[in-house]
């Protein structure tokens, strides 16, 4: 009884040394991504040129995220944690000795690498970790290390970028990623790591096809419309500062992200508790509609009521569902295809928060409200793929 008691506790060691790497790495890429068009620009580089050293970070995650499904059953996860990781801390180092835009374009790419890799396998990691019969609420609770960093990573950046300057923030980057590395090697994962289960690895290889060295079937379908929410939610990344100078809300949208990250303080747990005992797809699709409602309402009624409510339905949609729908590709996936599942999860993703702004800004001919109305709508396109693949 005492034992399985101690099955599910959330709370314990393993659960914070997971959740202290996702902390310091996801601060990492919220601290430097809020700064370093700025730094970019301050080297001579062009508008365009300053949104290709943010993207960059995104396509060389990505890539690397492509490889870490195969390479995390076939090396095992905590190889290739602290190897990516150690790419992560020491290209943090690499921004002292930029000069340049080129070479600040190469360390963007290399950092991205580093990170892609390094957070699917935190995630991994964390599948592994964390109690099986109470899983979405545990994985609610990891994921507050994500929302704290969406918070705090850009004021702390900003603050060092205005008093102490670049070096300021690649020096916060360099002691963050390092507390990340030190997390992840205290985590014991011993028992089902790959690594040390060579047969197991041995196995899980045979019969794949080409798209299963990648990809995990099972997984597309929910990574799918998580990803059509994400083109939603990076919408509001994108273009939230113009289209708040534009319609003249730039003291309500300075709100935004606070009452985003409060909310979601606040609902994750809970809705990770509703996930355990009430299914999967309640969440999904009051998280759907709801962010699909925000969208429409600051595209159509712009005022600082539909502001906040905007950030209480991101907060419920993408934000909420990222949580959701992580746990149910990782809950649903065989264990020694985990990683590829958390892998395709994150490239989906990944895919659109990279190019979503690209395609999107095509709708800003006439001003940025048909952006937030398209995006309302690609949203709620996700809501009958959603019920499809959660009731198979």
């Amino acid at each position: 009884m005492n034992a399985n008691v101690s099955d599910e506790k959330i709370f314990t060691k393993d659960f914070f040394l997971v959740f202290g790497a996702l902390l310091f790495s996801a601060l990492v890429m919220y601290a430097l991504m809020s700064t370093v068009t700025e730094y970019a620009t301050s080297l001579g580089s062009s508008a365009t040129i300053a949104g290709l050293v943010s993207g960059l970070y995104i396509f060389g995650g990505l890539c690397s995220r492509i490889y870490s499904g195969n390479a995390l059953e076939k090396v095992g996860w905590k190889k290739i944690a602290l190897i990516f990781m150690s790419i992560h801390f020491l290209s943090c180092i690499l921004y002292f000795f930029v000069s340049d835009v080129n070479l600040l374009l190469c360390v963007r790419f290399i950092h991205g690498i580093g990170f892609g890799a390094t957070a699917n396998a935190i995630v991994t990691i964390a599948s592994d970790v964390l109690p099986k019969k109470r899983f979405g609420e545990a994985f609610g609770y990891f994921m507050l290390g994500t929302t704290i960093a969406v918070g705090l990573g850009p004021y702390i950046s900003g603050f060092l970028y205005d008093t102490v300057g670049p070096y300021g923030c690649f020096l916060a980057a360099s002691v963050f990623s390092g507390l990340a590395l030190v997390f992840i090697y205290f985590v014991d994962v011993s028992e089902h790591d790959p690594a040390n289960n060579p047969n197991r690895v041995k196995d899980s290889q045979n019969n794949y096809s080409g798209i299963e060295k990648v990809f995990e079937i099972k997984a597309i379908p929910v990574s799918f419309f998580t990803a059509l929410t994400s083109l939603g939610y990076v919408s509001i990344l994108s273009f939230y500062r113009l289209y708040a100078a534009e319609v003249d809300l730039t003291a309500a949208f300075s709100w935004f992200f606070i009452v985003y990250s409060i909310v979601l303080v606040l609902s994750r747990p809970v809705a990770g508790k509703i996930q355990d005992r009430n299914g999967d797809l309640i969440i999904c699709v009051v998280g759907i509609v709801a962010q699909s409602v925000g969208l429409f309402l600051i595209a159509v009624w712009p005022s600082p009521l539909t502001v906040m409510i905007c950030a209480v339905c991101a907060a419920l949609g993408f934000g909420t569902l990222n949580s959701a729908c992580t746990t149910i590709v990782t809950r649903n996936a065989p264990e020694h295809r985990r990683s590829y599942a958390v892998s395709t999860f994150y490239i989906f993703c990944d895919g659109t928060m990279g190019f979503g702004p690209a395609l999107l800004g095509l709708f800003a001919v006439n001003g940025y409200a048909p952006v937030y109305m398209i995006s309302s709508v690609i949203t709620l396109l996700a809501l009958p793929i959603c019920i499809w693949s959660l009731r198979k």
